[in-house]
């Protein structure tokens, strides 16, 4: 099982992949607003998180990011451009429990001439956000912050989560931005992307109508070890018949394999409180578990999950309700 060093730097090393042309493993291309798209290649990223491919013993980050960059690590960070630069994206992850500000020390762009540099309150994977927009606090057009439209005016831009990007593009060479990255402590962790594919977390929603999502990139065994509802009803594997429905509080698992959790397949609801186990094998591409809130109740859950591999497919457990997504394995 990799670390969590080394996961970072795997996901360091697929963009870095990209930004020196190997186009089989990322795509950037244009949208309507500018924003880089990108494609991961889940083929490499298996083969990456089994560490078969790349070895590294220096530091997977760096105080000068590349057009496509990951950091997890708090400092400066200056970009300057050696020629123009027209799809450039760095994202930022830090723990569950950590939000994430980001600082303009100092920015020479042109935004007369086309360059741009925002700060968008989540990422954007292969055209879709984390958080979904209906998940997010604020309404989509108000997590980005465009530095050529807020100058001075915004120069602190804290995000919602764990995670937080900028895209930027730079037409002249010598033209650049450095940014100050911190880190700040979220005593109620919402919406979070793991950094790696083994864990435990435990997620407390107190009298918040919210809903939060645990999102895991890759296929994994997760299993819930303690639910704490503000109800009793049942749990129910997801049919057109059968569900939460009408219940202001419940946990839902996802599977799928883009990153918006609203674009995902619904595995299971869980829909009342337990104290034991509950296990399920997810082979999708990216894993969500999904606690909705009503507000009324304080509501957790506590669960771990590590990487799924092809024999953990075979051998099923007592505990373990039916296993999704295999064929994408």
């Amino acid at each position: 099982m990799p670390s969590a060093f080394q996961f970072q730097c795997h996901f360091v090393l697929i963009f870095l992949a990209a930004s020196k042309g190997e186009t089989r493993y990322l795509e950037v291309r244009d949208a309507a607003e500018d924003e880089p798209f990108l494609l991961l290649s889940e083929d490499l990223k298996r083969e990456l998180s089994a560490g078969q491919i790349y070895r590294r013993q220096q530091p997977c980050v760096s105080v000068s990011p590349g057009c496509i960059d990951m950091l997890s690590i708090e400092g400066q960070f200056t970009f300057t451009a050696d020629q123009p630069q027209l799809h450039c994206a760095t994202f930022f992850i830090g723990e569950p429990e950590e939000l994430i500000t980001i600082d303009y020390d100092f920015v020479n762009i042109d935004c007369q001439g086309g360059d741009f540099l925002k700060v968008f309150d989540g990422w954007i994977l292969k055209g879709e956000k984390f958080p979904s927009s209906l998940d997010h606090p604020l309404p989509t057009s108000q997590r980005y912050v465009d530095f050529c439209d807020s100058g001075n005016i915004q120069r602190s831009i804290r995000s919602s989560q764990n995670v937080a990007m900028i895209f930027f593009r730079i037409h002249q060479p010598g033209n650049g931005f450095t940014v100050t990255v911190k880190k700040n402590t979220n005593l109620f962790p919402c919406n979070v992307i793991s950094q790696t594919p083994s864990g435990r977390f435990t997620m407390v929603i107190p009298h918040q109508h919210r809903n939060c999502s645990f999102s895991i990139i890759y296929p994994v065994v997760i299993k819930i070890s303690d639910l704490i509802l503000g109800h009793l009803n049942g749990l129910f594997l997801k049919k057109p018949s059968a569900g939460c429905a009408g219940v202001g509080d419940f946990v839902e698992l996802l599977g799928g394999t883009g990153l918006d959790p609203s674009k995902m397949f619904p595995l299971a609801d869980l829909c009342h409180s337990f104290h034991g186990s509950a296990q399920m094998k997810i082979g999708c591409d990216n894993t969500v578990l999904r606690m909705v809130s009503s507000g009324k109740h304080i509501n957790r859950v506590t669960f771990e999950y590590h990487q799924l591999d092809l024999q953990e497919t075979e051998n099923r457990k007592e505990n373990s309700i039916e296993e999704f997504c295999f064929p994408s394995i």
